[in-house]
């Protein structure tokens, strides 16, 4: 019987959790993922380690006498890992960054710059990270650092540098009766007001309060959204807003990512701008941090000049 350490934390967090759904937003995966790795784990085992109806989620018997063990087992391996990656980091000097698209804006050279001028040593490691995610790695610790667009889910675990503030542009298929209504306004822009009953694209339910801030919840006067479709990407949002799905907010920096071929965008009155930062643990003190995030509020105030 080979069972994996992927096995055990899956089965972990829904022993801790008690919901297959809480432990899935937990590990950044999806439910039915989830729940069948744990049928797969009860068919390895040749038992089940769960009760389950509509309501509740129970251990078994065997599950109660699994517990302890799995957590031993991954107590164990979480010592392994700090162990390698201290040594790996005695041989290197990388300063890993996470980000979920590329931040553009001429940020990640300026940013590169001053960081080598203060330790030319150092080896920028750039980590694309799924928008489940929206700390870019940070939660997890598989990045150092991380541009993250803000509010910061558990907000108070970072430190962060605001890089860039810039308006939220809407995302309309071309042809889009609003896009009219921007042409003919003064200022070229619609009222968000006029999106209220537009079908919206959100980020996964795992983003928690960014997926909100890219709703706009705050500006619906407690109306609840209409959900269109679900995505992960700039490439998902591209071919959603294309598709008639539903339109999408996105920071005017990154509208070349979506606004092309068939897909335009529009500037919104009526809504806050969006803020890019980059982040870091908030009990981070190690040097190439620290260095990466001055880097960061030089860049910032520069640009806000």
């Amino acid at each position: 019987m080979d069972v994996h350490g992927r096995d055990l934390r899956y089965f972990t967090a829904v022993a801790e959790e008690l919901s297959f759904t809480r432990a899935a937003e937990k590990l950044f995966v999806s439910q039915p993922a989830l729940s069948k790795q744990i049928r797969m784990l009860e068919k390895q085992l040749g038992a089940e380690l769960f009760q389950r109806d509509r309501r509740t989620v129970a251990l078994t018997a065997v599950g109660q006498a699994l517990l302890p063990h799995a957590r031993e087992v991954l107590a164990v391996w979480r010592t392994a890992q700090a162990a390698v990656e201290e040594a790996k980091s005695a041989g290197r000097c990388d300063l890993v960054i996470g980000m979920s698209t590329s931040p553009g804006r001429g940020l990640l050279p300026a940013l590169r710059a001053r960081l080598l001028s203060r330790h030319p040593d150092v080896r920028p490691v750039l980590r694309q990270v799924n928008w489940a995610d929206p700390s870019a790695g940070l939660a997890d610790g598989s990045s150092d650092v991380a541009f993250v667009w803000l509010p910061l889910p558990d907000g108070d675990r970072y430190q962060h540098a605001v890089v860039a503030r810039e308006p939220r542009l809407v995302a309309l298929p071309d042809g889009h009766p609003l896009a009219a209504r921007a042409a003919a306004d003064p200022e070229g822009k619609v009222d968000f007001a006029d999106l209220l009953e537009e079908p919206f694209l959100a980020l996964p339910p795992q983003a928690g309060p960014l997926r909100d801030y890219w709703l706009a919840l705050d500006a619906r006067d407690g109306r609840e959204p209409r959900i269109g479709a679900v995505v992960a990407s700039a490439e998902e949002t591209h071919e959603a807003v294309a598709g008639g799905q539903g339109v999408a907010l996105l920071a005017a920096g990154n509208a070349p990512l979506v606004a092309r071929d068939e897909v335009i965008a529009v500037p919104v009155r009526g809504i806050s701008p969006s803020q890019l930062a980059v982040a870091a643990g908030k009990d981070d003190v190690r040097p190439l941090v620290l260095a990466y995030l001055a880097a960061a509020r030089e860049v910032g105030a520069a640009a806000a000049c």
